[in-house]
């Protein structure tokens, strides 16, 4: 169905769980009025232990759950309509005139109305019709609307109104799209420090929903203007502390993608960003997500760690690690060329910058140098070989003191002379 392929957009906002943010199929309501896809909450309160309501963020005394059958058999309706009503199209130019004025008697009085979250959601409502509308709005000054609100979290941070605004206002942003071409003044507004700063307090601070939002504002951003990754540089230890736990959320897989890629951009810009994403515990996240990650999120993670690497606080943490070598060379040889490829210049900079006994002795353990000799064996001539011939000539002297070293690799690398 039609709903499966973008279901921000293709069904009715209050179907989705906020968790998750797709279509529910089996609603309960907890005590503090909000309601969630069963598993999504159960896993919440009982694998994660949360005592606080996602998408509020209030403590909660019970953790009982209501069935919402009313909302069940909405849905269910709502399904059974789109399945057999496809002939409402004709009229759509008609209500864009419509929705256009609506638009702008919206934009008009959103500052000065006391009903700002209602009226933001009204607004989200008329974004949802699409592009032109949504060019509209932008021509219009609505990114400049939605930033005044934002901004407003730095100066009552602590009223629920301003945060639900606020929150409201990051999901209308996440709407947008944006080109370098086409919205260089609302991308430079969005990457003005106050402006950064609201949304890393909604990245560490929102609801669910709203993290995944504020993470794929800034994908988009990334993607717009690679400059953006250098402003993120400037954030604090919070901000990378955040990253790492949506990057480590494994209900919203979107938002960990996300977080994923804006963090790879990030340290790929900046080596000041790899210092304080080190401060603030990457190596020891991504060492342990990487044994259960798909081939695409392997790859990232691993050049996550290689970024890390190229640091001597990185390679310091991640050797401190217990389980770092055990990690990488487990996927030597078994996910991708890509990960190989990595893999090898991470055991690359320890060999090189980090040789001491210690870690030349678990590099053989953990059987990374097994696989570096199998990889020798490959037919043809690459970086990667070459790269694993260097670190046999700067090493195997010391590894051939153990039996489980390959005698004939000797010849292969020239050692014939050496004692």
């Amino acid at each position: 169905m039609a709903m499966e392929k973008n279901p921000s957009m293709d069904f009715p906002q209050e179907f989705r769980c906020p968790i998750s943010m797709e279509l529910m199929k089996d609603p309960v309501t907890i005590s503090t009025g909000v309601t969630y896809e069963r598993k999504n909450i159960e896993r919440w309160f009982y694998i994660y232990k949360k005592n606080i309501c996602p998408a509020t963020m209030q403590c909660i005394e019970s953790l009982d759950m209501t069935p919402n059958h009313t909302l069940k058999r909405l849905i269910l309706a709502w399904r059974n309509a789109q399945s057999v009503d496809q002939s409402c199209s004709s009229s759509s130019e008609g209500r864009h005139s419509i929705k256009h004025d609506e638009l702008m008697a919206l934009l008009g009085t959103i500052e000065s109305t006391p009903f700002k979250v209602s009226c933001l959601k009204k607004l989200k409502s008329v974004l949802e019709m699409g592009n032109e509308i949504q060019a509209d709005f932008k021509i219009s000054g609505g990114v400049e609307v939605l930033v005044r609100i934002i901004l407003q979290i730095l100066v009552e941070s602590s009223d629920f109104i301003t945060f639900r605004a606020c929150e409201e206002a990051l999901g209308m942003l996440q709407l947008l799209p944006f080109s370098e071409e086409e919205d260089d003044e609302s991308i430079q507004l969005l990457m003005k420090p106050e402006c950064m700063k609201s949304m890393a307090i909604m990245l560490q601070r929102g609801s669910t929903e709203a993290r995944f939002c504020t993470i794929s504002i800034f994908q988009k951003m990334a993607n717009a203007d690679y400059h953006w990754n250098y402003v993120a540089q400037d954030q604090g230890i919070e901000f990378f502390k955040s990253l790492l736990e949506i990057i480590s959320d494994e209900i919203c897989t979107k938002a960990s993608s996300c977080a994923l890629q804006v963090l790879l951009g990030i340290l790929d810009a900046s080596k000041k960003s790899r210092l304080k994403a080190i401060e603030a515990g990457a190596v020891c996240t991504l060492i342990e997500l990487l044994p259960d990650s798909n081939r695409s999120k392997c790859e990232k993670i691993m050049q996550l760690i290689k970024l890390i690497c190229e640091c001597a606080d990185g390679r310091l943490a991640f050797i401190e690690h217990d389980l770092g070598i055990a990690a990488i060379s487990k996927k030597l040889l078994t996910v991708s060329d890509a990960a190989t490829k990595i893999g090898v210049k991470i055991v690359w900079l320890l060999c090189n910058f980090h040789s001491t006994e210690r870690v030349l002795e678990e590099l053989l353990v953990c059987g990374t140098v097994k696989r570096l000799v199998a990889l020798l064996h490959i037919s043809g001539r690459s970086t990667t070989k070459d790269r694993v011939v260097k670190i046999f000539k700067l090493h195997s002297g010391r590894w051939r003191r153990y039996p489980c070293f390959p005698c004939e690799l000797k010849d292969y690398l020239g050692l014939e002379n050496e004692s």
